[in-house]
């Protein structure tokens, strides 16, 4: 049974039978990524709360479109295993520059938290990617661990308009993201009790969609967070 509840702007939703939207679909302002194959009725939903328009892909073959990828309003990036094709595809309906990241890390949207402010990056890029995210999301580069944890896509996710973060993040790491984002940061958690949050969250600055699993006070945490 589907479940769908609007809060404040703020969506509950799942793909796949899955709460953990925030693996399978990467949204920015215009557009949101979901992978081949995925359902007509599901996608219309998901382009009316966001007021996006959607996109069809895969990356290295896989419908984990989240993990895989970092988008802001500026550009897409995603692992050097993604294919040409989906490059080009990419390119083509996002209207957007798309770019191999040049890493071994694959799940680069585990590691990259950004909007078009800034870009909180893993330590575990140890600099080598900071130019070509710069160059790619037209942001600056703020490495960053976050609650102790090195996959800092994973524990931040972050909009125009606000972020939502690891529910153990310190005082000192949330001012910082804030910072560097420009935004308002919360602690939150996601699918009733999940506290990494990009796993159950599909945002941009018009709504947000998170988890169908997730509580009411955590309904009340991410409208905090988003100004939803």
């Amino acid at each position: 049974m589907e479940k769908i509840l609007l809060h404040l702007g703020i969506y509950r939703y799942d793909v796949y039978k899955s709460p953990n939207i925030g693996l399978f679909a990467k949204a920015n302002d215009s557009i949101i990524i979901v992978p081949f194959g995925f359902a007509e009725t599901k996608t219309s939903k998901l382009i009316k709360y966001l007021q996006v328009e959607e996109v069809y892909a895969s990356v290295a073959n896989t419908r984990i479109i989240g993990s895989m990828t970092v988008m802001n309003n500026n550009g897409i990036l995603v692992p050097s295993i993604a294919s040409d094709e989906e490059i080009q595809i990419l390119k083509k309906t996002s209207g957007l520059n798309v770019e191999r990241l040049q890493t071994k890390f694959t799940a680069i949207g585990n590691l990259i938290s950004t909007n078009d402010n800034g870009a909180l990056v893993s330590p575990l890029f140890n600099g080598d990617v900071d130019e070509q995210v710069r160059d790619v999301l037209g942001v600056q580069i703020y490495p960053m661990r976050v609650a102790g944890f090195i996959q800092t896509g994973s524990m931040v996710v972050a909009t125009n308009t606000g972020a939502a973060v690891h529910p153990k993040a310190s005082e000192e790491e949330i001012k910082a993201i804030s910072e560097a984002l420009q935004v308002q940061v919360e602690p939150v958690t996601v699918n009733s009790g999940i506290p990494f949050v990009s796993s159950g969250i599909i945002a941009n600055s018009k709504s947000v969609i998170v988890g169908n699993l997730t509580s009411g006070p955590e309904l009340i945490m991410l409208t905090r967070a988003f100004k939803a």
